[in-house]
């Protein structure tokens, strides 16, 4: 009762192909070519020079996004602070008219 039934696998129907053969083929090496003369080494990156007027963008850029980012942040706190204080405010309101509905029966 508590073991499972193992499903047997059916049998192909149909046309069925004889199994192919593989021979194994050799390997025949390359001729060996000379290595290639050495050059000189290419850096990976290429230098990056930083003018004042560069380096004035990217400060400004970065003050840009802090602030953004900033003005961002606070008014997503600000309004979860102003969601709390109206559900609170109406917990108060909801309990006062609950407790005056009792003190009236």
């Amino acid at each position: 009762m508590f073991r499972p039934k193992i499903p047997t696998m059916p049998t192909p129907t149909g046309h069925v192909s004889p199994p192919v053969v593989v021979e194994p083929t050799t390997i025949v090496p390359a001729a060996q070519t000379p290595p290639p003369a050495p050059t000189a080494p290419v850096p990976a990156r290429p230098t990056v020079q930083l003018t004042p007027g560069t380096a004035l963008a990217l400060v400004g850029g970065g003050t840009a996004v802090a602030l953004v980012v900033g003005a961002v942040l606070v008014s997503m706190l600000l309004a979860v602070a102003i969601t709390g204080a109206s559900v609170a405010v109406c917990a108060v309101v909801l309990r006062s008219l609950l407790a005056s509905e009792t003190k009236r029966r």
